[in-house]
């Protein structure tokens, strides 16, 4: 009978432990991405650039923009 109270224990905390462990990776990365962008306005600028295109402070401005809207 204690035997199984304790791999009851065991399975219980591996698996709060689990989702303990995704719920604060999930957390570190959402701030992570917050505080570095994946793509900044220089980037873009020499994106649109290798395009072949000269873009304008207002272009560049409104993709930041939509950028940000589909992330969140």
């Amino acid at each position: 009978m204690a035997t199984s109270l304790w791999i009851l224990f065991i399975v219980i905390a591996l698996i709060a432990g689990a989702a303990i462990g995704f719920f604060a990776a999930r957390k570190y990365m959402m701030k992570y991405l917050k505080e570095n962008p994946p793509i900044n306005e220089q980037m873009l600028r020499m994106m649109m650039a290798q395009m072949g295109r000269k873009p304008s402070e207002k272009q560049v401005k409104q993709m930041m923009n939509q950028m940000n809207k589909a992330q969140k």
